[in-house]
């Protein structure tokens, strides 16, 4: 599977200087000609794109997950994280699931490819995995805690759209928003969400 990197809405330009970098996060900057003839210096962040990955389970159920990270409120979200250098996007997907859920997955479907905030580099890609089989325990990284919390496509919109201050997802809310409202799109989402061969 070939997954096109989206392009940015205002790209780093390749004049741009990195003015620091950072463990996730750097900051680019360079020199702009305002319309008054003027010039001001932009600036940007960049960080690695990240992957989320939704699994469907054999009986239906999406495999969502209850999390906690140091310093942060605990959220509900899909697993997913960092594409490391060098990785594609398809394989830090698959690493992922893997790693948070102890599932493999027979598919992948490419659900969401964005730039989330329009003043840093990131991109969001987001999965449907399908014939999800456990193979091996959880593989947690030392900052997190994770529970697995298998739910219905009906509760992920609830949590969704209802408590979506505990939803971590936010690229994927105003989808779920569209099928709450909308009888076509929810038809659409239920097929997508349906389970591997059924």
């Amino acid at each position: 599977m070939k997954i096109d990197r989206p392009k940015s809405k205002q790209p780093i330009p390749e004049n741009a200087k990195r003015v620091f970098k950072g463990v996730i996060y750097d900051v680019y900057q360079w020199e702009q000609e305002m319309y008054d003839g003027t010039k001001a210096t932009f600036e940007k962040l960049k960080r690695p794109d990240t992957v989320v990955v939704f699994g469907v389970l054999p009986d239906g159920k999406i495999l969502l997950t209850e999390q906690e990270q140091p310093g942060k409120k605990s959220f509900i979200g899909a697993t997913g994280g960092r594409v490391d250098e060098g990785e594609d996007v398809l394989s830090a997907a698959k690493r992922e699931l893997l790693e948070e859920s102890g599932y493999e997955a027979e598919e992948f479907i490419l659900w969401d490819s964005q730039h989330p905030l329009s003043k840093m580099d990131w991109v969001v890609y987001t999965f449907i995995a399908k014939g999800l089989k456990k193979v091996t325990d959880l593989k947690l990284d030392g900052g997190e805690k994770i529970k697995l919390k298998p739910s219905t496509l009906d509760e992920l919109i609830e949590i969704a759209t209802k408590d979506h201050q505990d939803f971590y997802k936010k690229e994927v809310i105003v989808k779920l928003f569209e099928a709450k409202l909308d009888p076509k799109k929810m038809a659409e989402l239920k097929e997508l969400f349906k389970p591997l061969g059924k």
